[in-house]
């Protein structure tokens, strides 16, 4: 009887281990899964560089073999080819590669050094170190990688971070002789016809993309872009077109549409289109041009638009300082699943909820937040002033801004064409030198008033709003609202004109006293000080009141 006890009690114990043992497997199981989910979905609280998101330079890509390769912002089932696996293991995998996606794109900028870790080609790099440039922006860094993963996105940063090589780069490192080798294009030198179409809604604009591509292409590349403005000789245009057989062209609505139903501009097989400034192409003056570009630049499927097939050849990128919903509406129905860029982050655009333009006139409670898309727009080093005056003395008032702040290069905002003339005779008969720009001057007129004024020539530029689109002088140290903006995003787009580059700007809005109360408004929609100030004795003198608001706000 004592044996059979002896014997049961021997076999309760071995079951006993035998559960234990069980159980700290499962706990281990257990720990392992929760650090590796933890792994998954805690962002790493150190800079983030490319690598450490999987996008390989050209070095770390020779050193590995392409079945490593993970691209940034690429299809899961892209990196999940594993065959004979059970299928449950395959969708916990998809599943943890979302995650680690979200987390990408949520935790960019990126912490690129030099353009080297962007995946451009050896040659664009020595082009761009020749030219000066050595460090990307933060808005290059992000958006770089994603136009060259093949994504359709909205590159959004504040005026003078550097959109345009944003865009530039990516596109040359595929067009052009500077090209990545090895890349898709015809390895013999065989012209392959337009490959990138960049629409700019001014002619100021759209030269100035061309002279960027010149500058990184050099003179000897020169033919590789075509310029198509309207305002400059049609025909010049057309037997250039035909001579140089140039791979991108940079132009105007109208000059593009004009071009391509006249049947001398072919852009079916186009691999890249650029809507710099989008949301003033969205106006209404552009929407029959704009609508044939759309319909001509690029192949387009009719499939069905949640299948891969229907993604359409051409690559859309859209440039903008401000991204209305105007810009996320047209961007979802022209584009296929496309990103937002910005400094900061990247994140897929149906997650993006964006700021409507706040208008001045809207009663909603809404109005007296800040918004965020011309926060967004605004240069960080700008100091915002106002001054109170008649209308007859406000010219008067601008020439005393002018010598106190010792102004160099100032650009003076007005809501009227007519009335640039009389703002610049007023100027020149107070000794300051002054010039005007605007749409209805012709394109020597235009360029050689662009030229004056950058050269240092003139002094003040007495320009209208859509005029000074993209209009690039980076040492422009002042500018100045005659009138008021219609708006804070209009606002934010006219003091986008100082403080390109993380250089200082000053931002004068001179108004009359009953004008004061948009002025507030404005500075509650952009959540910025706007000091009020007056001038004397040669000084910018800040009232007491405004001190305090200012500190305050701060």
């Amino acid at each position: 009887m004592s044996a059979l006890i002896s014997s049961s009690f021997l076999l309760l114990v071995s079951e006993s281990l035998h559960l234990r043992r069980a159980l700290a497997a499962s706990r281990s199981v257990l720990l392992h899964t929760s650090v590796k989910c933890m792994s998954l979905v805690e962002p790493s609280h150190g800079s983030l560089t490319l690598s450490s998101i999987g996008f390989q330079t050209e070095t770390e890509a020779d050193n590995r073999s392409k079945s490593n390769k993970v691209k940034l912002f690429g299809s899961p089932s892209e990196n999940l080819e594993s065959k004979g696996k059970p299928i449950d293991t395959i969708e916990k995998k998809k599943k943890a590669f979302k995650v680690v996606e979200k987390q990408q794109m949520e935790f960019a900028p990126f912490a690129a050094k030099s353009f080297s870790e962007l995946g451009l080609s050896h040659v664009l790099i020595e082009r761009l170190e020749k030219e000066g440039f050595t460090v990307p922006t933060e808005v290059q860094s992000a958006a770089v990688p994603s136009i060259l993963n093949n994504r359709d996105v909205i590159i959004q940063s504040y005026t003078g971070s550097g959109k345009t090589l944003a865009y530039l780069l990516p596109i040359l490192s595929v067009v052009g002789p500077l090209r990545v080798k090895g890349d898709d294009g015809d390895e013999n030198g065989k012209k392959l016809g337009i490959e990138a179409v960049i629409v700019a809604p001014s002619r100021e604009l759209g030269m100035q993309i061309v002279r960027e591509f010149e500058k990184v292409l050099g003179m000897d590349n020169k033919r590789v872009v075509q310029q198509l403005v309207g305002g400059a000789n049609r025909t010049r245009q057309e037997d250039a077109l035909k001579k140089n057989k140039p791979a991108i062209v940079v132009g105007t609505p109208g000059r593009i549409a004009e071009l391509s139903a006249s049947g001398k501009l072919r852009t079916h097989g186009c691999r890249y289109l650029v809507l710099d400034e989008v949301d003033e192409l969205l106006s209404f003056n552009f929407r029959e041009d704009m609508h044939r570009i759309l319909e001509h630049v690029g192949r387009r499927s009719s499939a069905d638009p949640n299948s891969n097939s229907a993604k359409t050849e051409r690559q859309l990128i859209m440039v903008s300082a401000t991204v209305p919903f105007s810009v996320v509406r047209a961007a979802r129905s022209w584009g296929c699943d496309p990103l937002l860029v910005q400094a900061k982050k990247i994140v897929p655009l149906e997650t993006f909820s964006p700021s409507d333009p706040v208008t001045l006139s809207r009663s909603s409670p809404s109005s007296a937040m800040p918004s965020q898309a011309a926060v967004e727009s605004l240069p960080p080093a700008l100091k915002h002033y106002y001054c109170v005056t008649r209308l007859q003395h406000k010219v008067d008032v601008l020439r005393r801004c002018i010598h106190a702040l010792d102004a160099k290069y100032v650009i003076a905002f007005m809501n009227h064409t007519k009335q640039l003339k009389d703002v610049v005779f007023k100027l020149e008969a107070r000794g300051v030198k002054a010039v005007e720009l605007h749409g209805d001057l012709g394109k020597l007129a235009r360029s050689t008033t662009l030229k004056k004024f950058k050269n240092g020539e003139v002094r003040v530029l007495v320009t209208n709003e859509l005029s000074a689109r993209g209009l690039d002088v980076a040492e422009c140290d002042l500018v100045v609202n005659l009138d008021l903006p219609t708006d804070s995003i209009h606002y934010a787009h006219r003091a986008g004109r100082t403080g390109r580059l993380g250089r200082n700007g000053t931002v004068l809005t001179i108004c009359e006293e009953p004008e004061v109360f948009v002025v507030k408004k404005l500075q509650k929609q952009l959540g910025i000080p706007i000091a009020s100030c007056d001038f004397s004795e040669g000084k910018l003198l800040i009232t007491e009141e405004e001190k305090t608001l200012s500190t305050s706000t701060s």
